[in-house]
């Protein structure tokens, strides 16, 4: 059994203005899933929910979370959000960041709703336990460096992950990559995003994959040199 993990879902492929694609969920669909599979996603905005079900409406080994995931270190059990209505219908930018929705929506009226949230080791460990993660897809809207910090690689069996770096300061980028590396990871190109924000990294204990991950992939310092 295989699961396929993505969080920070949207509404899947159930928005116009990307022309109906999402990256991940086109992938999970197109593979050759068996019964003993199971697909999770998970979305914090209760505004997304509905459009997601539809997204998943003809999955049987899909589950739907409406949840915010926080780093370890996160404190309570609830995280506000924050969002505009100027964002409808898929509301991509919404972020714990109030300063995030301002970036993309500096005229717009900021609203704020707080959601019930989940530690992300503690999500993966009770919903994974010692199962294979084939792909694992973040897009947290500024909280997928944290996410990853927090996270013991060596206790989770992860084989692809994919993360958005677009919102990571050049430091950040670097010791992201650099604990991937370190936990066995391989740089393999673009990820999930379908317009190229994310990267993926492989499952791999090969010396030289790992050397040339955190040093010299001339792939990563293409994407990495803008700040």
């Amino acid at each position: 059994m295989s699961l396929y993990i993505q969080i920070g879902a949207g509404v899947g492929d159930q928005d116009k203005s990307t022309n109906y694609e999402d990256g991940f969920t086109n992938f999970v669909k197109n593979k050759n899933i068996n019964d003993k599979d199971k697909i999770l996603v998970v979305e914090a905005n209760p505004m997304n929910i509905e459009k997601l079900n539809k997204s998943w409406k003809n999955f049987k080994n899909i589950k739907i979370f409406n949840l915010a995931i926080v780093h370890d270190n996160f404190e309570g059990d609830k995280i506000d959000l924050f969002y505009t209505p100027d964002d409808q219908p898929s509301y991509q930018a919404t972020s714990h960041f109030k300063s995030h929705v301002q970036k993309h929506y500096p005229n717009s009226e900021i609203k704020k709703i707080s959601i019930k949230s989940k530690k992300i080791s503690n999500f993966l460990l009770e919903e994974a336990k010692d199962e294979i993660i084939e792909y694992f897809a973040i897009d947290a809207e500024g909280m997928d460096y944290d996410l990853i910090m927090s996270l013991d690689l060596g206790k989770l069996n992860i084989q692809n992950i994919s993360i958005e770096f677009l919102h990571l300061d050049k430091l950040k980028r670097k010791k992201l990559i650099n604990k991937l590396a370190d936990s066995g990871y391989s740089f393999k190109g673009s990820g999930f995003d379908i317009n190229g924000y994310d990267l993926m990294f492989q499952k791999k204990t090969n010396i030289f994959l790992k050397f040339k991950t955190k040093y010299f992939t001339p792939s990563i310092k293409k994407f990495i040199k803008h700040s």
